[in-house]
């Protein structure tokens, strides 16, 4: 159904990443500050031009618009069933901060970096199509039900309607809709510039990832329940509910297989960064995104293979 060899080299070069990332902490060259201050680059520059560069290259029709906008709202809506779900997982987490970090990592999957590969070699062209949709219900509801997680009890963290509304996910994503839907033909200079910071996301943000975790103790890691615990939700039992679901209320199958993979990736790097903005544990919030990302080369495989039994029924 889908390459198993793409999926390895793809899961290959994050890990390396990380390994980089790990090095660079471990002889200091990203010490605590500079991994706060990047944190803040990506989550305020980078990661706004990567939501309009995924939005800026796709051919306009109408059919594409509802097609997009379908996946838009299968995309919140699936949020919101993961939000309800990681919910119901963080419970038993003690701890306040560990359980918003836990409850956090369980939501939010990296439905970009892994995820748009894996959905190209299942649908082709037409699955990084449907990421770049889905990508704006990730922002949205980062930006909502993300902060408002991280808020509980801290007074300096607030969630507004403004906020809510005017943030760096929700504009970009605004911004990138628009550029789609009115097809102005915009200069290569500012595809290009586009493209070069939304570049920037992917290997910073794991770098960051692998720094935070070189100051955690990997043994500790390696043999903590808790991280255990939240790798069994993310990528198992998050995934199988949601596809079930999905089947169940008649969603088409290749929506189902779609909803399936966007639900079964590892822990999105946004969970570190947030961490080190709000100081909310982000050496745990790493561990999490690490060991995450490692483990779903074991998990995506039976889980997307369990999407693929269930529609075939």
């Amino acid at each position: 159904m889908f390459s198993f060899t793409s999926l390895l080299s793809t899961i290959a070069t994050l890990f390396l990443l990380l390994v980089a990332g790990y090095v660079a902490g471990r002889l200091k060259i990203v010490d605590e500050t500079s991994s706060k201050n990047l944190s803040t680059l990506i989550v305020k520059v980078g990661q706004p031009f990567m939501i309009i560069n995924s939005l800026i290259g796709l051919e306009y029709s109408a059919e594409n618009l509802k097609t997009g906008l379908l996946v838009l709202c299968l995309g919140l809506g699936m949020h919101v069933v993961l939000a309800v779900l990681s919910f119901v997982g963080a419970l038993p987490i003690k701890g306040l901060d560990e359980r918003k970090v836990g409850e956090f990592s369980m939501v939010f999957t990296n439905c970009g970096f892994i995820g748009f590969p894996i959905l190209e070699s299942i649908f082709g062209a037409e699955g990084l199509f449907y990421g770049a949709f889905f990508i704006i219900s990730f922002h949205l509801a980062t930006w909502t039900w993300g902060i408002a997680i991280l808020a509980r009890q801290r007074a300096d963290i607030r969630l507004t309607v403004k906020k809510a509304l005017v943030n760096f996910g929700t504009i970009p994503s605004l911004i990138g809709f628009l550029l789609f839907v009115s097809r102005i033909p915009l200069p290569e200079a500012f595809t290009d510039f586009s493209a070069y910071l939304a570049s920037l996301c992917t290997p910073i943000a794991v770098i960051i990832t692998g720094a935070n975790l070189a100051r955690r103790s990997l043994k500790k890691m390696l043999t903590s329940p808790l991280v255990y615990y939240v790798n069994l939700w993310r990528l198992v039992i998050i995934p199988m509910a949601v596809t079930v679901l999905l089947w169940a209320i008649g969603i088409p199958d290749n929506f189902v297989i779609f909803g399936c993979v966007m639900a079964a990736m590892p822990t999105a790097a946004v969970a570190t960064m947030f961490g080190e903005m709000y100081d909310i544990q982000p050496g745990l919030a790493a561990e999490f995104v690490g060991s995450t990302s490692i483990l779903c080369t074991a998990t995506l495989v039976p889980v997307i293979s369990f999407a693929a039994w269930l529609v075939s029924m």
